[in-house]
């Protein structure tokens, strides 16, 4: 049976500048210590990452230190770190590495194998973890979450002859991502295997710890093995940037499939290369139409393609314009949303250095691709806010839910399946409300239909709100191979009428 080690993944951060003490001398091999078991144990290879992965590491150690160059709120929470811990200064001098030298010092190292036995005659969660020769004398092991915790905080203790200290806290809850622990070299030049009890403070939240260090009876690790290209940077400042924004309502269903849309009618796939004529892209970035980027699987991040494109010096200078006017309008919204408005911008800046096409050469084939799947990010983006904010100001001016009296379109909000880049969710619609006299945008059949009815013919049925317009979704996979456009058509319902 294979389980998921907090759900993704471990990895090894081994930094040459850090001091938090120097380990002893001698410290005994951890094959040395055993722990007894009373349930069964279960190991598997370690996995590779896809470069998000680790890449979303780097960003959230970047943007860990706050205006004051102290850890922000957040950050504690994202790291699991606990009021005083010891370990709140390794972070905060970790996180200003991070932001001074970028990866500079850090090397990040995968386990080659995982070992969990559920329990031993404490209760306590045994964990061990098989790692390379620590390069450093300051090896941090990070547990990364793929899913948020729920149903309450949990204060844990991670106790190891090879950390350092040897028991540290950690506090969990629903905003940690990440759990950091500091520990000691490896010694002797030879393979080194961290084995550590875990248990919660309270005996009565045992359950809920198994519940997250225990996810499924199948491994979630991320198989692949090639190289990732030069796009990956961009593509996951794009990740990043477009799950913070626009905030939207709370998705309304389980997290949904779009691959299994692929067998419906729509149009035929279309590359996204230096094949691409003028006329569709002008026609992409001129539609209202939302668009999606998505990988077909986690696998591929690690292929993407080298995207390019070689657009005519007319079109060029309209996607440049559009840019450059798009950047300005969300950067003012966004600006005003807090923290989480003060970190899109700065991953807005970075993107839009990202794309940015050289100024003493032709526009590269490459910025040319990049600043083509911005532009359309960010125009879906601004969409999402004026239309959070039509809808705000009909309920305000109103004091009703939208539609509430009579057939109209609804907002709803789905979850996408999170392989995709981002939005990860969409909003869809609906149409709601009864149709009554007046009937909003009936056809002559169902204004007899209503008409025989209010006469007492109460048999029949009554004429349905439901979508009578559609807009498409565009979704641009991301392959191995290529890019491709994929219009998914009568997916986002824009008028109702009662039918």
């Amino acid at each position: 049976m294979f389980v998921d080690v907090f759900c993704v993944a471990a990895l090894m951060l081994c930094c040459s500048r850090l001091s938090h003490g120097r380990p002893p001398a001698h410290s005994p091999s951890l094959t040395e210590h055993t722990f007894p078991t009373t349930a069964s144990t279960v190991s598997h290879p370690a996995p590779h990452y896809a470069p998000c992965l680790v890449d979303d590491i780097f960003a959230a150690l970047r943007e860990s230190v706050g205006n004051d160059d102290e850890l922000t709120n957040s950050s504690v929470y994202q790291f699991g770190v606990c009021t005083a811990s010891a370990r709140s200064s390794v972070l905060l001098q970790l996180a200003k590495e991070t932001r001074r030298n970028h990866r500079d010092g850090l090397e990040v190292l995968p386990p080659t194998g995982v070992i969990l036995a559920e329990e031993n005659e404490r209760g306590a969660l045994l964990l061990t973890f098989d790692l390379p020769q620590s390069p450093s004398p300051n090896p941090m092991l990070l547990l990364v979450f793929e899913s948020p915790l729920t149903g309450g905080n949990l204060d844990v203790t991670f106790s190891s002859p090879s950390l350092h200290p040897n028991t540290q806290s950690v506090c969990i809850s629903e905003k940690t991502q990440y759990i950091m622990l500091t520990g000691k070299a490896s010694e002797g030049g030879v393979h080194h295997r961290w084995r550590m009890s875990i248990e919660t403070k309270k005996p009565d939240m045992n359950q809920s710890l198994r519940d997250i260090l225990i996810g499924g009876t199948e491994t979630r690790y991320t198989h692949t093995s090639s190289p990732a290209s030069s796009q990956t940077p961009f593509l996951c400042e794009l990740k990043r940037f477009l799950g913070d924004v626009p905030p939207q309502d709370p998705p309304e269903s389980p997290v949904l499939q779009l691959d299994s849309l692929d067998s419906l009618d729509s149009l035929p796939p279309l590359p996204l290369d230096l094949s691409s004529s003028d006329t569709l892209l002008a026609e992409l970035i001129n539609s209202p139409s939302p668009t999606i980027v998505s990988f077909t699987s986690r696998g591929s991040m690690f292929q993407v393609h080298l995207g390019e494109l070689a657009m005519s010096p007319a079109l060029l200078q309209e996607v440049k314009q559009r840019l450059q006017q798009t950047v300005t309008q969300v950067t003012e919204v966004i600006e005003t949303e807090g923290e989480v408005g003060c970190r899109a911008t700065k991953r807005l800046r970075r993107l839009t250095e990202l794309s940015a096409f050289p100024e003493k050469e032709p526009a590269a084939g490459v910025s040319q691709y990049r600043a083509f799947l911005l532009l359309r990010a960010l125009q879906t983006v601004a969409r999402g806010y004026e239309m959070q904010r039509s809808l705000r100001s009909t309920r305000d001016s109103t004091g009703k839910p939208v539609n509430a009296n009579t057939c109209g379109l609804k907002s709803l909000t789905v979850s996408l399946f999170k392989a995709f880049l981002g939005p990860n969710t969409a909003r869809i619609n609906n149409c709601q409300g009864p149709c009554v006299f007046p009937l909003s945008n009936p056809t002559y059949h169902a204004s007899l239909l209503n008409s025989y009815i209010e006469n007492g013919n109460v048999e029949e049925r009554a004429p349905c709100c439901v979508p009578t317009a559609y807009d498409t979704l565009v979704v641009i996979k991301v392959k191995p191979e290529g890019t491709y456009i994929c219009l998914q058509p009568n997916m986002l319902a824009s008028e109702c009428g009662c039918r």
